[in-house]
């Protein structure tokens, strides 16, 4: 009983800090092919995860069919505004890379590799 008390304890622990995270809220992308997107963190379960709200392009913002897609998932906090483990999604190639991200303040520094090919975009804060 005492071990499950403490496990619990500990799953609560980590939800929370997923909840409390300061990468959570709402990222503007690089332009990437023309266009760029909004990215809403959120937890999900232990991790953190990026889903495209709205998508702009060069006459404004249209209605992308990726809107509502994951872009980000299955990231893990480290500390100290570093993350890894996770996977990125990009639209214009449909690639997926491993993914790792740096926060300072209103800047999001992401990036991506397969193998020794690596991309780097940073994305500022929306809200």
């Amino acid at each position: 009983m005492k071990r499950f008390i403490i496990a619990a304890a500990m799953g609560v622990a980590m939800a929370g800090a997923a909840l409390a995270d300061p990468v959570l809220g709402t990222w503007k992308t690089e332009v990437d092919d023309g266009a760029y997107a909004y990215v809403k963190f959120a937890a999900c379960g232990a991790s953190l995860c990026g889903t495209i709200t709205n998508t702009f392009n060069n006459t404004g913002e249209y209605k992308s069919p990726n809107i509502g897609r994951q872009l980000v998932w299955d990231m893990k906090a480290d500390g100290g505004g570093k993350y890894s483990g996770g996977t990125i999604w990009q639209p214009s190639t449909g690639k997926e890379y491993r993914s790792k991200m740096a926060l300072s303040g209103n800047t999001l520094k992401v990036s991506g590799c397969v193998g020794p090919i690596c991309k780097k975009q940073t994305w500022s804060r929306v809200n």
